[in-house]
């Protein structure tokens, strides 16, 4: 019975780790390197300074692809800004919403 506790006590430990998002601030890289990033992690949570409100931090979770996403979420087209532009093309995932008559199924 030990062993069965250990055993699964080391499991979750493992899977833990996996789930670990990195955190990046996108203004300290190019768009690039922001794309390249996401390409490699999978999802990254990236911060930035509100170009609207003074000293005011903004961050979100951006993914490569929809894979990335919770279930009930989809990927969606997202900017942030980057060093070298004010609007690096990203993904961002959200909630899908099947009672939107602008909901449009797939496949149909």
């Amino acid at each position: 019975m030990m062993k069965l506790v250990l055993l699964t006590l080391g499991l979750s430990v493992i899977s833990s780790e996996s789930m670990a998002i990195q955190r990046y601030t996108s203004t300290s890289m190019s768009c690039a390197e922001v794309q390249r990033t996401l390409q490699r992690d999978g999802a990254a949570i990236m911060r930035y300074q509100s170009t609207r409100v003074k000293n005011l931090p903004l961050y979100g979770r951006y993914v490569r692809s929809q894979q990335f996403c919770q279930a009930g979420e989809t990927a969606v087209p997202a900017y942030i800004p980057a060093r070298d532009t004010k609007s690096c093309p990203v993904s961002d995932c959200e909630r899908v919403d099947y009672d939107d008559p602008m909901f449009i199924r797939p496949g149909r």
